[in-house]
């Protein structure tokens, strides 16, 4: 509301993108400090165990039924749907507190690990699609964490999208005209995304494992981050994004407040802080 007021609209995206970094910033800024380096110190490079590349299937399109047990397509379908009810929920909460749901009641190590980075998945692709689309559709407004934060300009993009007066895809499209496009994404990412991530996923980890430069990553993404920052807000953003992004990773390195709290926080903040003062 202060950030609306000051710069005429709002900062939603560079808080979220604050609490996004907070924990790769955190341990950037405890590099920085003599007496805290030791804390993140490495005497040795880090050593990744990578499973051999088995494939259940024939073929270059994987029957998804068949690479999965009963188990796993029942802990799938049913996380997923839950999941895509609380559309009003943090993505990054769900997909944590699902995981470790299905994890604790699966035995044996690989079972529960394969179980659970499989349910997570899902649950992360239902979820930003259900927070998208639901509140799309249904209210033209946004309602969930994803719609006020990644899918914002998809609600409100001046002077071609707006909420107020609802003039979006939600009045230019009717919910048949969602579902066929819905159909038309789900068909490419179906024969292309698909087959190709479970075909080479092995050997795209372990090419950017070998050849990709940790650091390059780490300056591409701040970079990347800084431009949206900056986008939003200007300096303004940008600074906004980097204090967020100091104090969120330092409540999570010191005190244990998971990304996902944080980002539920952060979302429903305006109901806390009128509520706590009474306002």
């Amino acid at each position: 509301m202060v950030s609306s007021t000051i710069l005429g609209n709002s900062l939603s995206i560079s808080f979220f993108l604050g609490i996004a970094i907070g924990p790769m910033l955190s341990d950037i800024l405890l590099a920085t400090s003599s007496s805290a380096r030791p804390m993140i110190a490495r005497t040795k490079p880090n050593e990744y165990n990578l499973a051999p590349e088995q494939k259940s299937w024939s073929g270059y399109f994987p029957n998804p039924f068949k690479v999965l047990t009963k188990k796993q397509t029942a802990a799938v379908g049913g996380t997923s749907f839950i999941s895509s009810l609380t559309f009003a929920l943090s993505p990054v909460g769900m997909t944590s507190l699902m995981g470790e749901i299905v994890g604790s009641r699966t035995k044996g190590q690989y079972k529960k690990a394969t179980t659970s980075l499989s349910t997570m998945n899902a649950v992360t692709e239902s979820t930003y699609v259900a927070e998208t689309i639901i509140p799309l559709i249904a209210f033209g407004i946004p309602l969930s964490p994803v719609a006020i934060g990644p899918a914002q300009a998809l609600f409100n993009a001046p002077p071609v999208f707006t909420t107020e007066p609802v003039h979006n895809l939600h009045t230019m499209l009717e919910p048949l005209d969602f579902l066929i496009y819905g159909l038309i994404g789900l068909i490419i990412a179906s024969v292309i995304a698909y087959p190709f991530s479970m075909n080479y996923a092995r050997k795209a980890t372990v090419f950017i494992l070998k050849s990709i430069n940790q650091e390059a990553i780490i300056g591409m993404f701040i970079g990347i981050v800084s431009l949206l920052a900056f986008y939003e807000g200007g300096i303004v953003g940008v600074v906004v994004t980097f204090a967020m992004a100091m104090v969120g990773g330092l409540l999570n390195r010191f005190l244990g407040v998971g990304v996902g709290v944080q980002f539920m926080i952060f979302y429903g903040s305006g109901w806390l802080i009128t509520t706590l003062l009474g306002l």
